[in-house]
């Protein structure tokens, strides 16, 4: 699968999780969904509220932080939800940052990952936003990387 997207898309999201860091920066991210591959049309930065959603996420141990965890709250992705519609589009995927890790999903990530989306993740060492790597599902539901190409 490839992720179309512009290098301004790039920019807010690394941007985004160097405002963050040392704690995981969250966001949504719109657009169109076709056969051939997804296109970005927006990004939008979401607050991490792991901290106040943890309680909601029963397989995990809510004594991890927001420096190795990220939940966008149920409420901001109705909003996206309804905006994206609204404007024709789709929620196409989540990106996140790890910190001090390289963008490589970790299991937590998995288990909370939709089969439709895309999940860019950006590695953000001592405060620098460096590797980045998109991933989605397989019919096994283990991720795979994918193709991140600019549009120029």
């Amino acid at each position: 699968m490839i992720l179309q997207l512009l290098p301004e898309h790039l920019q807010i999201i690394r941007t985004h999780a160097e405002s963050t860091y040392p704690e995981e920066c969250c966001g949504i991210i719109l657009g169109h969904a076709m056969s051939e591959g997804k296109t970005v049309v927006e990004v939008m930065p979401t607050e991490n509220a792991w901290n106040t959603e943890a309680a909601d996420f029963p397989y995990d141990d809510t004594t991890e932080s927001q420096r190795r965890r990220y939940a966008i709250a149920p409420q901001v992705m109705l909003q996206a939800q309804r905006e994206a519609r609204d404007r024709s589009l789709n929620i196409i995927g989540i990106y996140h940052s790890h910190t001090d890790a390289p963008p490589i999903p970790s299991e937590c990530d998995r288990l909370y990952a939709w089969p439709e989306y895309s999940y860019i993740i950006v590695s953000v060492q001592k405060g620098k936003a460096e590797t980045l790597q998109s991933w989605s599902l397989d019919d096994t539901h283990q991720f795979q990387p994918e193709t991140i190409k600019n549009i120029i």
